[in-house]
């Protein structure tokens, strides 16, 4: 029997109308090679945890064979991007292989990104080139360590095929997870296309598979939008807590299971900067970091009108109601957990307030700051204050903040032990990215697998690697990073 016969795997969503997608084979690269290989994510699937001696799954991945099971397939959605529909998009170089279940039962996609042209490429190539596979790999990881929703990386292949971007590039190839690869921008399509019984199959499906608590309810379209609205709230505040910016926040790059998806010119906040703009393409500041939640709004309403030929106006302006609500209760429980209060006291939002204000108008860097605040039972607070260069009023506030942790009932020791779970050591700095892709260009692929291993686990002390931990170097600060991949 083959090897992928032994697997659980499905090809359901190629069982939908041909309007949703188009078969393409995937087209290999010259001399596909392992990069990486995620085994800790393979044993979840029943996958080999060494793949070096599996011809099998080489093959098979880096498209020179396609085995009987997979029924490769471009998905076609639409989407706004920067705020302009836009009907021509699609799978450009990715293909969605098949669907394998884990070890508990629940399904996830295999993706193929790089895979070659495909109806839906425009003027691209359907490449992924080395620098934004290691990028995207590396984020979908260390948003994974942190506990942010996502979707996976399950390996990585670098090739001999020159790929042309700005110059000569490396072709390489990702293979990505997730519960789902569905966007509001498939939703959209359908919608803008009068395509109404295809938009109502594609929410039965998405509720049949990602929202089945949704079935017995009186109105099941709602409580699915419900359930989106809900988990984008979440994912948001998420990146908000730990200071991420993803930098195109398109309604195509949207998960409807609130997954973080399609990493491109993101950036982690170093110096806390509310306006901080990580992708050098977006000229108005659309999705800057401050922005976020708002866009995370505007998303929902694009995707809410988009679901208006099944779900009542009044009760969609109802469930975007919800949406700050949602997101500042979410985001409030993050940084009180981040800051050990778990009490409500009067004063906490002023507190708060201060806290930010002070952030950036220092430009202090918010993951040492985070970090260096969950030390403050076993180190003087000195240390949180030479982060400023107001050192009085941080004073002032580290004094104000100290007394009101004494209104909290863990000790000082169990706040901060609790703090240090949740407050990062290791982020991924834009150039602690650059460095590894740099390296690897060179065919060095140790800093990706170090830095693979650090934001894994993000929150441990990796005394041998603290380097990677460091502030970072002027010239790697607010780097210029494009859409180009």
């Amino acid at each position: 029997m083959s090897f992928w016969n032994s697997l659980s795997i499905t090809t359901r969503y190629s069982r939908l109308p041909r309007c949703f997608f188009t078969y393409v084979q995937p087209t290999p690269l010259d001399n596909s090679r392992w990069l990486i290989w995620n085994s800790e994510l393979a044993k979840q699937f029943d996958l080999p945890e060494n793949v070096h001696n599996h011809s099998e799954l080489l093959d098979a991945f880096s498209g020179e064979t396609v085995p009987s099971v997979f029924a490769p397939l471009a998905m076609k959605y639409a989407g706004h991007q920067f705020g302009s529909y836009n009907p021509d998009l699609g799978d450009g170089r990715g293909l969605l292989l098949a669907e394998i279940k884990d070890k508990k039962g629940n399904s996830f996609d295999l993706h193929l990104k790089g895979a070659g042209l495909t109806p839906y490429s425009r003027s691209g190539d359907g490449r992924a080139v080395l620098r934004s596979t290691i990028r995207e790999y590396l984020c979908s990881e260390a948003m994974a360590g942190l506990g942010i929703p996502t979707t996976r990386a399950l390996g990585m292949m670098t090739s001999d095929t020159p790929v042309f971007r700005e110059g000569y590039e490396t072709g390489a190839l990702l293979i990505r997870m997730a519960e789902t690869h569905i966007r509001f921008g498939h939703f959209e399509h359908l919608f803008y296309s009068n395509l109404l019984e295809e938009l109502k199959l594609l929410s039965d499906k998405v509720i049949e598979w990602h929202f089945p608590c949704c079935l017995g309810e009186d109105k099941p379209y709602l409580a699915m939008f419900n359930n989106i609205v809900d988990r984008t709230a979440y994912m948001i505040a998420q990146w908000q807590a730990v200071g991420f910016a993803h930098g195109v926040m398109n309604t195509d790059n949207m998960s409807i299971i609130g997954q973080t998806f399609d990493y491109g010119p993101f950036g982690f906040l170093d110096d806390y900067e509310p306006g901080y703009i990580c992708n050098h393409s977006d000229y108005q500041g659309r999705y800057a970091f401050n922005q976020q939640p708002r866009i995370g709004l505007w998303n929902l309403s694009a995707l809410a009108h988009s679901l208006s030929p099944l779900i009542d106006k009044s009760d969609l302006e109802k469930a975007l109601e919800q949406y700050e609500i949602k997101l500042h209760d979410y985001f409030s429980q993050l940084m009180r957990k981040k800051l050990g209060l778990f009490s409500k006291q009067e004063g906490d939002s002023r507190l708060f307030e201060s806290m930010f204000e002070l952030l950036s108008q220092g430009a202090v860097d918010y993951t040492r700051f985070m970090r260096a605040l969950s030390y403050l039972d076993s180190q003087d607070k000195q240390t949180v204050i030479d982060l400023f260069v107001d050192r009085d009023a941080a004073t002032l506030w580290v004094n104000l903040y100290l007394t009101r942790c004494k209104l909290e009932a863990d000790s000082s020791d169990m706040r901060c032990s609790k703090m240090r779970k949740v407050n990062p050591k290791y982020i991924l700095r834009n150039y602690l990215a650059q460095q590894a892709i740099v390296k690897a260009n060179e065919g060095d692929f140790s800093d990706v697998k170090i830095l693979s291993t650090l934001l894994a686990s993000p929150f441990d002390e990796h005394p041998d690697f603290e380097h990677y931990a460091e502030f970072p170097p002027e010239w790697g600060k607010k780097m210029e990073i494009s859409c180009s991949s």
